[in-house]
This record gives C-alpha cells, structure tokens and sequence, in this order.
C-alpha cells in the first residue's frame, strides 16, 4: 500500500480517471447556484444536478472533482459530532467521478476497484463491500466478475443503501466499500449488530443515479442512468497514511500544531484542539464562498460554527481573540488546491476577526452564567429558561449550550428551551426553509433559443403550455400559466437581471408576461395570464417585450457593471460582489467591505461612473472559454454558475466582467447614475442604491425642487439656505437651554407649594397629585425635590397629555426598605390601563386611561397605610 500526502491521493485520484475520459472539472462553491432546496453544497453531485436531471446539457459526458462540502445544517448535519469521532467534519473534500448516461454499474464499480487495489495498492483483504438488498445486477459485479470474497460482502437495506441528495431529486441505489482498521480496533462489519463501531470505515460510496424523486415522494426514472460517485479525501488519505483518525493525516497536523501553540498545550488529541482545527476550514470556505455571518439561513449556521470554535477555545484557557488567526495555516496547506481561498484570505481573516470580538464581549459572562447553573444544580438537566437566557442575552446557538452540558455528561431541556423561546426559533429556522419552488413540476423535451441581445420582438413556437405545474394543450382568456417557447427575446430572470416582462400575440389571443424565468440552462419561462382569446400548444406566435422596461433595465445593469468596477477602484480589491438586484426602476448592488462609506467615498464613486458615462465608451460582448476569461482578468459574479464558454462583458477599458445580461450599447446611454441610498446588510456586507438616466434626473429634481421649498420657507436663496439652517439650530439650543432653567425654576417653586399638600401616614408624608402641563423630565426633578424637601416620603406625580396618562414615584430612601417606587407607581398604573417600573427610590408608569386617575391618586394613601400594616 502507497504512502501518499493528501495533495498527492487527490492529483492521483483526477489524473487516473482524466486517462479514462474524465473531464476534470473545479469545485464548485459551498453555495449552491442551482438548487435552492440545500443549504450548502454537501456532495460532489450538487453541481451536476441538473445535468443527472436532463435539464442542462455538457459537452461532455463523464467527469471527475475534488468537491469541497459543508455539512452542517438540514438534513446532512454532522456538527454535534465533530471533535468527539475520527471521522466526523463540518467540511471535507468529495473525490468524485460521474457519468451522465454514459457507463453505469459495471464501469464504475470496476474504475473504484481497480483505483484502490492497483493505482493505491490497498490489498483486497482489507477491503468490504455491501450492494443495496434488491440490487442484483451491482452483485453479479462484485461476485462474478470483480471476484469479491463473499465473505466480505454484505447485502443491505434502503436506509444505507439507497441515497439521495436532499429531500427532492436524483436518488438510486448504491454499493460502498469499507476499509478494515484490524482487528485491534472495535467493531464489527457493515449489516452486523455492532457496525456502530470503528473498525469498518467506508470510504467510497457508489451511487446509481436511476430516479428523479417529487415532493410527493414519487420515483421517476432518470433519461438516461447515470452514476455519481463520491469518496472522502480525508477518510482515504488516513487510510494510505496508516493512521485511523481523519485527524491525524496531513491535512489537519499543522492547523492542530497552530491551534494547539495558541492554547499553550502540546495534547494534539484534545477534542476542543480537533473542532477548532475543523471549523476554521468551514468558516473560511463558507466565507471565501460569499458567506457572512447573520442571523438567518446560510450566515446563522456559520456564525454557530464560529461561536462553537470560540467557546472550545475559550474552554482551551484561549481568552484573547484567536481564531482568526488560524487562516494563514489553512492557506498554507490547502491554498495550492484552491487558489480562490489564498486570494480570499485577508477577507476571512477580517470576518472571523470582526465575528468573534463581537462574540468576545459576552462569552466571559455567559459561561459565568452557565457554570454558575451547573454548580447548582440539583440534577443532571440544565433547565429551558437557562438555555433560552444564554440564546437570547448571551448569542449562545443551543448546541453550543448542549456541547457544554456534553462535556459535563449533563443533558438540555430542550422542550422548556421551545416553549420559552417558540418565536425567536422560528425566526433562526425561517432561513433554513429551502423549498424547491421554482417549477419543479415542469417537464418538457426541447429548449428555447435567446433572441433578445439582438431583438425585442420576434416570431416563435409555442413548444408548451403549463397551468398549475401541469402541461395542458390550451389556456383560455382569464387562466395564469405558463408559455413555453422554442425561441424568445424575452430575458430570463440571471445574475440579478430580472426578468423581462411584455406580451405573446398568437392571431386573436393574447398572452401578458409579467415575468420570464429559466429552468435549468435551456427552457424560458414565460409566466402571465390569457387577457383574450386562447392560446394553444403547438401554435405559432409572435412575441413583443416591453421595450421601455428592457432599456431602463439595460441602463441600470450597465452601471451595475461601473459601479463594481468604481468600488474597487476607490475602496480597493478586497470588494467584491454579494448580490445584485436589476430591474426598470433602480438598481441595487451588495459588497463586501466592513463600514459604512463616507460622503467623499460616494462622492468619488458616483464621480468615477458618471465620468466613464461622459467618455461614451462602447459595451462589447464576447464569447470565451471560462478558464480564458479569468485570465483576461473578468470578474465572476456571486451566486452564478457558468458553464465552460462564457459571455465577457467589457465596458471600455474600465469593466471587464462575466455576464449573460443585457446591456447598453455605449456607456453614454445611461445618461446619468446617482446614488441614493447607503447601508449594512449584514457583517462586513454594505448595500448601494442607485438610480440612473430619466429615473436619476428626476431624483436629482425632487430633491432641487425640496431644496427650493427649504429655502422659500428660510427667505433665503438654496445657496444659503446650509447657513440659513445653522443659524436656526444654534438659537434653538440657546432657547431650549433658557427653557430648561425657567423650567427648574417653576418645578422648584411648584414643589414648595406642593409640599404643604402631603398628609402623614405612620411618620411618612405621603404626596399624590395630577399636574397639568408639566412634561415626564420636569416631573422627576420636582419628585427629586419634594423627597428632599418632605424627608421621609412616598410622591406619586401624575399628568395628562393627549389621553396619555404619564406617572412618576418616588420614595425616599430611609422607606425603601418598607416601600418600593416600582410598587408605588403601579399601583396607580394598573387603574389606568398600564403599568410601569423602575429603581426602588424611582420608578415611572404609563396609562391609556385617564379616568380612573383621579380615584387611583386619592386611593395612595391607602395603599401605603397597608404596606406598613396599619
């Protein structure tokens, strides 16, 4: 068996199916970019999924990856795992290889074999199969024709044996193989009682795509059978490596080392060293991936992994800000294989930084708080209101609060954690619904071929008709449905373009797009209703895109394009897209950068876009190979997926970017670009709004024509009207001023006279009245007052505003003992319709109910008589 570094098994592993007529294709991001029913990408599949689907075609037809993945939310979850097994991770690298309708069972399982046992040298013995129970072809293979000792060869059920991706799509049997550690470690084979054990490791997973699962749960055979392997990098690399722990392989030693010389310890084996040394590789994948924390979706479960490192590293004795630093070490070991995490690095770096001193402030008090509830407890369960506390106060996920009572062999009660905090969960979980909502239901042979860089209006077919999800042959006059074309000018919803909108004329019949969506890389939605006639399937029509709309949009996505290209130029290279939104009325652009900009960055930015708009430069278009346009230097944009030709836009010499939109044809016809809004999305994320041609000169109208009024109102001119305003502003803070001292000056003598209203109760003088016209602050500084004036005192002030009724109490501090403002106030507040509180020698309350005010004021009196007993 050959020693090989995992750099080494990944190069062998792509190079021995590239000389078997493998495309060797990248990792695709940890985002997916074609299937919004996952969370991350969590096998190699994921980017192939439409391709096993049928909806998209690739001019080839097998390939092989090495796919980064995350599985750390929804259905493939192994969080709460990772540190405490071998083999568990958050992220880890998928070796796969695929057909698309090419070989199927008997190829593949010859193609792993002969990986393992020849290219690896893996001897047979070690090795143990298992086929899905009702898969007898994947047995003849084994048995008959690999030769497979049957003695090592195991039949099994669908629950291990039978694998789909997510909830909906490609799914089909599979057959795995399993590493044999020995017999010195415990466990038995896979099928046997104890296969819980560590002894038997799968490390390849061979699954043969043959059918598209629905929502229902219905099985629908595939196209064409197709075949998705996948075999973990670190499993395999452990293996060659001759060691049984994932981390103990290359990959992991010197990020355990970095972390390990932070901690001040030299125990590489400590559980809290290993989920550190795992989590920094997710949170700097899922961060070089676009990524950010947040409280919602994708960026929620990042900052769980995050916090969860923190807190290892906080049990590590780590009480400074660390994990940061941990990024320089990962590039240094995986930067080689993916060169997007090097450019990346002071990026992650920064987040992670920025992440966890936000999370620094309150850890210290929170893990106060946890082990003060440990040290009193009376059983073995930390209560729900103390999980719910360190969620809510502290910013604690509750697997982070379930990893510590773990380590304490406590336990959670998670069923008082939900009741205490139903809305605030809901919320958390809210992003993590990933429903396949975009008409998966739609099936159709065929595709529609784009006409709208050159046309607005063009004749087609009518190739499909669907209402409800459903094909029908016709939709009448009042249906909404969906029209499917085999040609169409219409722009489909991409890269942040929405979809074009207009109408399909079919002789009498006339159908209204309000909205164009794309399936897959080949069908155009048409989505509107039947205003008149009927349209029918197979039918020939004519199509009409709203031409005023796809111009304000093209103006719009050009200057998108300046505008990237402006933010870096004056923020610097670290920005990068994270979202767009293009459509008629404005545009809006996400960006990576970590405060909000200044009146002269904008203005500098507006000042870059509009003067390449006065140069009138031409916009160009051309069609590349993918790896030659990187290399030409286009910027890819966040959440696209492109196939190996792509479109390069180029505006001038100022933008160069890849993009599938449709543009201006010289940058002179946005005419003008005018941002009007600047804000924070999320950390380290900012949001630009902007407008341009009619739209910014009109915005730049309003506000002449606001300005104007502004200035009419001061009797000045709009020049003068910055220090008309000023002006204003300085009297007004010189009369409120005088106005607070008249004020005092009027609480101070309204409080003499009031003093000789308070009766005696048990040696305390007791005040309760309604003042008129006296404001909430003037009414604390006359109970201040009368405290010192009446000595030992209980003073209810109250005052109606608006059918508002607002209270202060007060008592003196020699009463506080026997009398609390909190109980005072609200004892009025609750014959008001309110209630209040406070410190126990102050307290205020509101009210929507002043008519029992009156009554509630005589009534005090009382009240305190009853708290001394009297």
């Amino acid at each position: 068996m050959k020693y090989m570094t995992s750099a080494e098994l990944r190069s062998a592993f792509l190079e021995f199916f590239r000389a078997r007529g493998h495309s060797i294709q990248p990792s695709s991001s940890l985002v997916p970019g074609n299937d919004p029913t996952l969370l991350f990408t969590n096998a190699g599949m994921v980017q192939f999924k439409d391709v096993f689907l049928g909806r998209e075609k690739r001019d080839y037809n097998r390939a092989a990856t090495s796919q980064r993945c995350v599985r750390a939310g929804g259905k493939h979850n192994d969080l709460e795992n990772v540190g405490y097994t071998a083999r568990h991770h958050t992220f880890f690298e998928m070796l796969g290889n695929f057909s698309f309708g090419d070989y199927f069972k008997k190829d593949a399982i010859h193609f792993a074999w002969d990986f393992l046992t020849k290219e690896l040298g893996i001897p047979t013995e070690k090795l143990w199969v298992t086929v899905f129970e009702e898969d007898s072809e994947a047995e003849a293979i084994w048995l008959e024709e690999v030769k497979v000792d049957p003695a090592r060869f195991s039949r099994i059920g669908a629950k291990d044996n039978f694998w789909s991706m997510g909830d909906v799509g490609p799914c089909g049997p599979c057959t795995e193989i399993f590493y044999d550690h020995g017999a010195e470690v415990a466990g038995g084979p896979p099928g046997s009682p104890d296969e819980e054990g560590d002894r038997y490791i799968e490390i390849w997973n061979l699954v043969f795509m043959q059918y598209d699962r629905d929502k229902d749960g219905n099985l629908t055979p595939l196209p064409a059978p197709s075949v998705d392997t996948g075999m973990g990098l670190e499993r395999i690399a452990a293996v060659l490596q001759g060691v049984h722990s994932n981390y103990e392989i290359d990959l992991f030693q010197n990020i355990l080392k970095s972390a390990a010389r932070l901690a001040d310890s030299s125990d590489l084996d400590n559980s809290s060293l290993r989920v550190i040394a795992d989590h920094i590789r997710s949170c700097a994948f899922l961060v070089t991936d676009g990524v950010l924390p947040s409280n919602e979706g994708r960026g929620y479960v990042l900052r769980r992994i995050i916090r969860r490192a923190i807190r290892h590293g906080y049990r590590l004795g780590i009480h400074e800000v660390f994990f940061h630093k941990l990024v320089a070490p990962l590039v240094a070991e995986m930067g080689e294989a993916y060169p997007e995490l090097k450019q990346a690095q002071e990026q992650v770096e920064r987040v992670l930084k920025k992440e966890e001193e936000r999370f620094a402030e309150t850890l210290q008090q929170g893990m106060k708080v946890l082990e003060a509830c440990v040290a009193k407890l009376e059983g073995r369960v930390i209560p729900g209101d103390v999980v719910f506390l360190l969620y809510d106060t502290y910013g604690f996920p509750v697997d982070l609060t379930a990893d510590f009572a773990r380590e304490h062999e406590l336990s959670v009660d998670h069923a008082g954690f939900e009741v205490e905090m139903a809305a605030q969960r809901e919320r958390a979980r809210a992003g993590g619904h990933f429903s396949a909502d975009y008409d998966q239901d739609i099936k159709l042979d065929g595709q529609t071929e784009f006409t709208g860089y050159q046309h607005i209006e063009d004749g087609a077919k009518i190739i499909g008709l669907f209402h409800k999800g459903q094909a029908v042959d016709s939709l009448k006059q009042g249906e909404d449905g969906i029209v499917v074309l085999d040609r169409t000018p219409f722009y489909a919803e991409s890269g942040g373009q929405a979809g074009d909108s207009g109408r399909i004329e079919a002789g009498e019949a006339v159908f209204q797009v309000n909205d164009t969506q794309k399936q897959g890389g080949d069908l155009f939605l048409h989505k509107g209703r039947v205003l008149q006639g009927e349209i029918k399937r197979d039918g020939a029509c004519r199509v009409h895109v709203d031409a005023e709309k796809r111009k304000a949009t093209e103006l719009n996505h050009s200057a998108t394009h300046l505008l990237h290209a402006a933010l870096r130029k004056t923020l610097g290279d670290h920005v990068a897209q994270k979202g767009s939104l293009v459509n008629s009325e404005r545009l809006r652009f996400d960006f990576s950068h970590f405060e909000p900009l200044t009146a002269d960055e904008i203005a500098t930015i507006e000042h870059r876009v509009n003067e390449q708009i006065r140069l009138n430069n031409p916009v160009s278009a051309e069609i590349m190979a993918k790896d030659e346009a990187v290399k030409a230097g286009a910027m890819a944009l966040f959440g696209e997926k492109y196939g190996d030709e792509v479109r390069v836009l180029k505006i001038g010499d100022f933008s160069t970017e890849l993009c599938g939109g449709t543009h201006v044809d010289r940058a002179g016809d946005i005419g003008m670009f005018k941002i009007i809004a600047e804000t924070g999305v999320a950390a380290g994320v900012r949001r630009l709004e902007a407008v341009t041609g009619q739209a910014a000169l009109d915005w730049v109208a309003n506000r002449d024509q606001a300005l104007g009024n502004i200035a009419g109102l001061l009797k000045s001119s709009p020049e003068k009207a910055l220090d008309k305003v000023q002006q204003l502003l300085e009297k007004n803070r010189t009369l409120e001023k005088e106005l607070e001292k008249f004020k005092a000056k009027l609480a101070s003598t309204a409080g003499g006279e009031l003093s000789s209203r308070a009766i005696d109760v048990d040696g305390v003088k007791v005040l309760a009245v309604k003042l008129d016209d006296v404001d909430p602050k003037a009414m604390r500084d006359m109970v201040d007052q009368l405290k010192n004036k009446l000595g030992s005192a209980a003073i209810v002030l109250a005052t109606v505003k608006d059918d508002k009724v607002s209270l202060i109490a007060g008592v003196s501090k020699d009463q506080t003992p026997r009398l609390k403002a909190g109980d005072l106030v609200n004892s009025v507040a609750s014959k008001v319709g309110g209630k209040g509180g406070g410190r126990p020698d102050m307290a205020q309350a509101g009210g929507n109910d002043p008519s029992g005010l009156e009554e509630a004021l005589k009534q005090v009196p009382e009240w305190v008589k009853q708290q001394f007993g009297a």
